[in-house]
This record gives C-alpha cells, structure tokens and sequence, in this order.
C-alpha cells in the first residue's frame, strides 16, 4: 500500500535533516535499514542512506523495524511527541528504533527560519509570531468551550452527574438499602413473638 505521502515526506524529514549534522550521523550508522511506519490505511517504508539521509523504500525491501500505530492515536503522537513511543508497538531492531525515538523528539522544523529566506527577517518573525498567537487562541477558545459546555451540561440543563454526587447517591441508596432490611428483619420478628 502506497501513501500519497510517500513521496514528499522523505524530503521534509531530510529537510530537517540537512540542519543537524548530529542527527543524520546517528541516522548515517543504521545505513541501508527500512523503517516501516504502519497506521493501519497508510504505511510508510523509509530507507536511510549512507551518508544519514532518508529515501522511499521498495515494497520488496525487508524491514529492520517496524513502528505500528492506530490511527486515532496519531493527533495524540502529533500533540505529545515525547510520549510518542508509549501509543505505538514497535517489532523489530531495537537501537534503530530507539535511534527513530530520539531524532522524533529532537527535530524541530524552523519556520522562521524558512520563511526568512522567502521574505526576509522581520515579516517572517512577525507572521510565524502571529501564527502561533492565532493557535494559542484557538487552543484557549477550545479549552473555554469545553469547560463551559460541561458547566453547562453540570449545573444548568444536567445531562451529566458529577462523579462526588455519583458516588454520595451510591452511597445514600445503600444505606437505605440496609435501613429496609433492617426493618424487614425487626418486622419478621415481630410476625415471629405473637
């Protein structure tokens, strides 16, 4: 299976790559080893080259490690890519794996960078600065909606039940529960001594 990623994302990883001499000589010891990256409807075969750069591999090209992934852990990966490694299953060449690890948690694409060779220093700086601000705003809204739709949906149209008033109702319920067995057993008692 062929993801329609599999041609430009070799180039943004070496992207990244071109910048940091370390990572692609950690990347340059694992040379000739595929990487298989599997979400289930998209797989991603890379293989790395000799001098620490990445390529398309060939299906037939047998896979020294293979990282598995759902699907819907992939925006949770996105978010917390230091915990990346704990929602996938990984078969295969642990130190190229470990290796795959560090260099996910250590690259980082320089926007500003980029932009400043397109449009020069102050504009790039100011637009990534608004970009950022835009999702910080978005991020916040987000996060203000959530709470106020659960206050709303606790306190003013209850469709929900905090888990304290879950928990006090339980316990109301099996004290009352008690309470008529109780008075059940005093009541055969009763029937019992006349």
């Amino acid at each position: 299976m062929l993801s329609p990623l599999h041609s430009p994302l070799p180039a943004a990883i070496n992207h990244l790559l071109v910048r940091e001499p370390w990572a692609r000589d950690k990347l340059a010891r694992h040379a000739g080893k595929v990487a298989v990256f599997d979400a289930g409807v998209i797989a991603i075969r890379l293989k790395v080259a000799a001098d620490g750069m990445v390529q398309a591999a060939a299906q037939d090209e047998a896979a020294a490690v293979t990282i598995r992934a759902k699907l819907s852990d992939l925006p949770l990966i996105a978010r917390n890519r230091e915990q990346a490694f704990s929602y996938v299953q990984i078969e295969g060449d642990a130190d190229f794996a470990n290796t795959i690890s560090q260099l996910s948690q250590s690259l980082r694409w320089e926007a500003e960078e980029d932009l400043a060779k397109l449009i020069g220093d102050v504009p790039a700086v100011r637009l990534t600065g608004g970009v950022r601000a835009a999702f910080d705003a978005a991020r916040a809204t987000q996060q203000k909606l959530a709470e106020n739709l659960a206050e709303y949906f606790l306190e003013e149209n209850p469709m929900l039940v905090r888990p304290q008033a879950v928990a006090g109702f339980s316990a109301e319920v099996n004290r009352l529960r008690d309470d008529v067995e109780r008075l059940a057993k005093r009541i055969e008692r009763l029937k019992g001594s006349r």
